[in-house]
């Protein structure tokens, strides 16, 4: 059975109009935007409390196989005190996922919800729905800022943005994930279930921002690496969760920086 909680937000006119606002005004050439620099960024918004969530996990364990996805499986908290708590949950995602309920118009937060690119959401199991979301024309893609990163001195990780016709300032964030993990529920809505999962997010931070110029942002990714995640992501986002402009993803294995 899948549960909705309330999650107290104002979605009105002037939050839409704010979101709108966000949107990148493309004016310039193209830069170049290739398959793995600038995939589909999919959002999988889930639970190990969740009933409903496994067939969504599933899912998006297919979509993190392809080289044009960047499929992450976000676990949020609010299910935490309904019998189990899921060992990758985090109050950051959660609060992501509230502040997607306020530039898409939500009236409430749920599980399991899939979140593209930024702009459009859908149930996570269903999966037509979202395919067809995915393979939706993005006509800003060729367009988009390149994006690369690159090895930095003692640890740090270098964020390389192009320059390209944006209006208003993007976030840039970093988020460390792990390829995959398996957990054993003892209790709450699957007990008894092994449920396995890719791209588990472990970390989601802010780490600048990008107005349209070419820069390069130098961040200290030794948390990361400490707390061995096994990639790291980088997402530019307008504002902060409105429409996503451009992401990457980089390795933290040999050879990282």
């Amino acid at each position: 059975m899948k549960k909705r909680y309330s999650s107290k937000l104002l979605c009105g006119a002037l939050a839409a109009l704010g979101f709108f606002a966000l949107l990148p005004a493309f004016l310039s050439a193209p830069a170049r935007a290739d398959a793995d620099q600038n995939p589909v960024v999919v959002e999988l918004f889930t639970s190990q409390g969740c009933s409903s969530c496994p067939p969504a996990d599933a899912y998006l364990s297919e979509l993190a196989s392809r080289p044009d996805i960047l499929a992450l499986s976000m676990h949020v908290d609010y299910w935490n005190g309904l019998g189990w708590r899921d060992p990758f949950s985090s109050t950051e995602v959660t609060e992501r996922q509230r502040a997607y309920a306020r530039t898409l118009g939500g009236r409430y937060v749920y599980t399991p919800q899939m979140v593209i690119n930024g702009r459009v959401h859908a149930v996570g199991s269903d999966r037509a729905k979202v395919a067809g979301l995915i393979a939706a024309p993005r006509p800003d893609r060729a367009y988009a800022p390149s994006l690369a990163l690159l090895d930095g001195r003692g640890g740090e990780l270098e964020i390389a943005l192009g320059k390209a016709s944006f209006v208003g300032r993007a976030t840039v964030w970093l988020v460390g994930f792990d390829n995959r993990h398996a957990t054993r529920v003892e209790s709450g809505e699957n007990s008894g279930r092994t449920l396995a999962y890719s791209n588990v997010v472990r970390s989601i931070r802010a780490v600048g921002q990008w107005s349209g110029r070419s820069s390069v942002l130098k961040v200290d990714i030794g948390p990361e690496r400490a707390a061995k995640y096994d990639n790291v992501a980088v997402i530019v986002q307008a504002g902060g969760t409105g429409p996503i402009i451009t992401a990457a993803r980089r390795g933290l294995g040999a050879g990282a920086p």
